[in-house]
Order: structure tokens, then sequence, then C-alpha cells
């Protein structure tokens, strides 16, 4: 199963909010469909909203009649709405600066040229994020010590990317070469990305698991039952600080305290070279009803005040090493994650 592909003139995904109950897909030729999909969580994990995003773009291209100037106008206020959606996953950025780049440097009198040509970029980052995620599921597997137990937060499979996944890839990948025991996730609250889409995840391919809540996890490392802790990221800034979805930060902490390596998982295109630090890092607030409605019924008194981002910031000192589809980083990683950038495919700035 594909979360995301391409119908010649349409896109078709699996909607991550009726999982695990109802696996329902969606078809669209409509930009603004995947846009919404985007911003309410129907598409997410920061890899597939590059992807998503870049269909959308193709989307735009293919279904408008308009040539010339209003062509690219229109093109352009796609990519502005697409990047709208969500601020914290750099892919969605890195991926529309890329289809940026084919619009700036096609005539905009060749229309057709244009079209073709944004549907092959579109189509190219997809693949080339599928790759990325089979090599960073062999280099992260190569961390994992025999029989791991491995603690995992939110989700990192293949509803989250193109292909295999990010951390998820090195878990499954483990398991394939038989030096993995057992996952232990986190439930992941609010939206309990862990419950919902990883443990789903992780059935479907048959490896053993176990949910827990998020506040389980420090006594389990207590227990002496983890041995690895492996997440994704939404964005890595230059110096190696990360953003993922709240709760790692924590689970980062409790992990250098029981001193168990904590690893981080994600493609080149999560890394922001622009930044310096994770200070700089835009950390999107959900909805307080996600956080005071659950299933249906409220859990919280009305009125009652919400902090909820959907995201925290994990400082690089307590980062053991990134995983990447280049290879491990290991600090410093003003250095290492330089050695990285030197091959990335970078679009242009939005």
């Amino acid at each position: 199963m594909r979360p995301i592909e391409w119908l010649d003139d349409r896109v078709r995904f699996i909607d991550q909010t009726q999982l695990p109950e109802n696996e329902e897909f969606v078809e669209t030729d409509d930009p603004s469909v995947i846009a919404g999909a985007i911003r309410e969580l129907s598409i997410r994990g920061a890899p597939l909203i590059g992807i998503a995003a870049a269909y959308g773009v193709a989307l735009a291209a293919v279904r408008t009649t308009k040539t010339g100037s209003p062509l690219q106008s229109h093109l352009l206020g796609t990519i502005t709405h697409l990047a709208s959606t969500r601020p914290t996953a750099v892919n969605l950025f890195w991926a529309l600066g890329r289809m940026r780049r084919i619009i700036d440097s096609l005539s905009i009198e060749s229309p057709g040229r244009l079209r073709k040509a944004l549907v092959e970029e579109a189509l190219a980052i997809h693949k080339e994020d599928e790759e990325m995620g089979e090599r960073i599921g062999g280099f992260g597997a190569d961390l994992f010590p025999n029989a791991a137990t491995v603690l995992t937060h939110c989700n990192t499979g293949m509803l989250a990317t193109g292909g295999k996944g990010t951390a998820l890839a090195a878990i499954i990948t483990a398991w394939e070469r038989k030096t993995l025991k057992h996952v232990y996730i986190d439930e992941t609250r609010p939206l309990f990305q862990g419950a919902r889409l990883t443990a789903w995840e992780l059935k479907k391919v048959g490896v053993p698991h176990t949910l827990v809540s998020d506040s389980t996890a420090g006594f389990l490392m207590q227990q002496g039952k983890i041995s690895t802790v492996i997440v994704g990221a939404d964005r890595i800034a230059a110096n190696g600080d990360v953003a993922n979805k709240v709760g790692t930060y924590g689970l980062a902490v409790l992990a250098r305290y029981h001193q168990i390596p904590f690893y981080v998982a994600a493609p080149s295109s999560s890394i922001d070279f622009e930044l310096l630090d994770g200070k700089a890092i835009p950390l999107e607030q959900r909805d307080p009803d996600e956080l005071v409605i659950c299933g249906g019924k409220r859990i919280a008194p009305e009125g009652t005040e919400v902090y909820s981002p959907a995201f925290d910031v994990t400082p690089n000192s307590l980062v053991t090493a990134i995983v990447t589809e280049q290879g491990v980083a290991a600090p410093p990683y003003q250095v290492s994650l330089c050695a990285v950038r030197q091959t990335h495919r970078e679009g242009v700035n939005l």
C-alpha cells in the first residue's frame, strides 16, 4: 500500500485521520484538497507532506488551461497556498522550492513543457524519498544492538514518507535482519499517531510491539527494558537541534539520564541549513480542542486554558547521532551535517 500516488492527472492518498478503523482513500485533481489534507493531518509526516505538496503543484499545472504569465502566476499562487498549511516541517518548503525552481527555469511561453517538467519533478521527489528511506533503514539498523528493544515516538513509517519510512524503516530493517527483539510505541498524545498509525503499520509487517502511554517511557527505561530510542524529525537545524513531535525532548532527557542512545532518523531534506540552531524553528500550535476533546467527549472543563504545541525542540547535546540517507552524522553536527549538505539537492528559497 502506498499512502500517496500519482495517477496520470490525479492524486490518490489515504486519509490518515480514519485509521486504524477504516482504510479510506481520496482521489482528487484539486490542489486545494491536497492543501486541506495537509492542514487537517489527513496527509502528515514531514517527508510525505513534501511529496504531497509537490503533487499539488503538479495538479495545478495539469488542470489549468492558462498559458504564459497567467499560468506562472497561478502556479506561484498554488505554492503560496501550500506553503501556508504547516510551518514546522521543512520538507514542505524544500519540495515547493524544487517545484519553484522548475517554474523559474522554464520559459512561460512553453506551458506544455512546463507542465510535463513539474509532473516529472514531483515524481522524482517521491522516488528519491522512497530510496532514501531504504538507505536510512539500513544505516539506522546498523546502530541497534543484537536483540534490541526499541522505543519510538509518533509515526515515522510508510504513512509519513514516500517509502519504508525513517525511524520505523530502521526498526523494520532490524526485524528483517533478526536483530530486533521488541518495539515499544508511545501513544503520542494528543492525536495518538503512535497508537493509531505506528501500531497499525507494525501489525501489518508482523513486528512485535507494545503500546504504552507517553508517561510510561521513563519507567520502561528505569526497568532496563529499552536498549535504544529512535525518532524522526520534522526539521533539523544546522547545529543538529531537532524539532519533532512534542514529547521528543522529554524522551531525550530520559534517555540521557538512563544512558540509552537517542537517535534521530531523517532524510537530508529535513535539515534546514539556513537555521543556525533550534531556537529559530517555527513551532506549530494546534487547535485546543485536540487536547480537551477525546473521542468526541470533553475531558476538561469548558474555558480551560490550553497550551498545545505540535512539536518541541531537542538540543543537539542530547542527540547521540542523526541518521540520514547519506550515513550517520555524529557530533559535532556543525561539521558532520555540513558534509551532508554538500550532496543535498536544494530548491530555491520561498
